[in-house]
């Protein structure tokens, strides 16, 4: 390859292929996403503790030959605040965790290492991965909400600071930031990877995730963290024969930009040839947004037991979803627990046909100001289901900013959604 673009722009794959080929070396890569964060982490604040560049450098040079050999060649890695890393903080973004430092590194962060990534710190998070914003902006536009609760992981990577960085998913923590920041963001179908070391919020729907600018870089994190025996074996692009596609406003509230969005994306698909379907009711998929919140307020309720008798140190959107969740009866939460199973299983039995579904990641573009993070509904459906998602940049409204989209499969079918991606990710380039 002939490098063509700033070095801390390079895709995990693309800097990977540059070293091996000798036309950049893994430390050069380095000093340019340390350039990049000395520039720009001042208005975009990702960080919520990272290292310098010194100390990255000394780590390093420690152990030279190890990272020369390995996988990932020493490259820089971001984690979100809620996964355990045992040289870093882990503090949740809340007070009630300051200076919090865990034993061990979580299991995906143990296996990020294991390959040769180096952590080059902790993303800002969301109040314990719910509504309550930290610091970071967007950085395609600094007076709007990156989105949450991965906030710091989708700043960081669209921004060109690292090339990958990790994240989790309840409701719509990786997907939105993902759309509302213009980068590339898969969450893995539920218990896909292991959440040892990862703080629970709500254990019938957390998942682990990922941000990137490629969908090749999210698939080779992912078979990091699968201890696959080829990690860098790549998929073939599979052109979809079928798909789903769903409008925003059968889900809930989607503005006239992303409607349209969706609209243009459906017409181009038919250009290629795919054969497109239109959800006729979204009765069905507004009630799992329901039900997603009932599971949600009951499993947080009965995770966060001590920090609940820290309510001073709480923000109110999280007092009162621990509140709700502890009027909810356990035949209650059951009952939305076998609803979302039906509702799973007679979705994909009508739609049996069909490779994928298609929808808006996020009801329109990142919303102005930093305060609130945006709506989550768009993805609450999906996640209540345990379904792999993978949303793709590309799409945007008159002004240029992001509108992303989301592509779902079938549970356990994150290889095949991954491969569909590969087919549309260019495609979005030229809608």
């Amino acid at each position: 390859m002939s490098i063509q673009v700033p070095l801390n722009q390079l895709g995990l794959r693309q800097a990977l292929q540059a070293i091996e080929s000798g036309e950049c070396t893994a430390i050069e890569i380095i000093n340019a996403c340390f350039d990049r964060i000395e520039a720009r982490e001042p208005q975009v604040g990702a960080w919520q503790y990272s290292l310098t560049r010194e100390e990255y450098l000394a780590q390093y040079e420690q152990r030279r030959f190890f990272f020369e050999q390995s996988l990932l060649k020493g490259l820089p890695l971001g984690i979100k605040d809620i996964i355990d890393t045992a040289d870093m903080p882990t503090e949740m973004g809340s007070p009630i965790h300051q200076g919090r430092r865990p034993g061990n590194d979580a299991s995906c962060v143990a296996l990020l290492r294991q390959a040769g990534g180096i952590v080059l710190g902790k993303t800002v998070t969301t109040e314990f991965a719910y509504f309550r914003p930290g610091k970071t902006a967007n950085p395609r536009d600094l007076s709007r909400t990156p989105g949450g609760s991965s906030s710091g992981s989708a700043a960081a990577v669209a921004d060109a600071m690292v090339p990958v960085a990790l994240g989790s998913q309840t409701a719509a923590s990786v997907i939105r930031p993902a759309a509302y920041c213009g980068a590339v963001g898969y969450v893995g179908s539920r218990a896909e990877f292991s959440l040892r070391g990862v703080q629970p919020l709500a254990q019938s729907l957390d998942s682990l995730g990922v941000l990137a600018r490629s969908v090749e870089d999210v698939e080779l994190i992912r078979a990091i963290l699968l201890r696959q025996l080829d990690p860098l074996q790549r998929s073939v692009a599979v052109t979809p024969r079928r798909v789903l596609i769903v409008r925003g406003s059968c889900i809930g509230e989607s503005e006239p930009d992303m409607e349209q969005a969706i609209e243009r994306l459906a017409a181009r698909l038919a250009q290629q040839g795919v054969d497109t379907l239109w959800l006729e009711s979204g009765e069905e998929l507004a009630r799992i947004v329901a039900r997603h919140q009932q599971i949600m307020a009951f499993e947080v309720a009965r995770n966060l037991v001590e920090e609940s008798a820290r309510t001073e140190a709480l923000s109110e959107p999280l007092r009162e979803l621990i509140a709700n969740g502890l009027t909810l009866t356990r035949d209650q939460y059951l009952a939305a627990l076998q609803d979302v199973e039906t509702t799973r299983t007679a979705l994909w039995a009508q739609y049996a046909d069909v490779d994928a579904i298609l929808a808006p990641a996020a009801p329109g573009v990142a919303p102005s100001g930093l305060g609130k993070t945006g709506a989550p509904h768009m993805s609450r459906p999906w996640q209540a289901m345990g379904l792999p998602v993978v949303t793709l940049p590309g799409l945007t409204d008159a002004a240029g900013l992001p509108l992303g989209v989301q592509l779902i499969g079938r549970s356990r079918g994150d290889q095949a959604l991954l491969a569909l991606a590969h087919w549309l990710e260019p495609l979005l380039l030229q809608c």
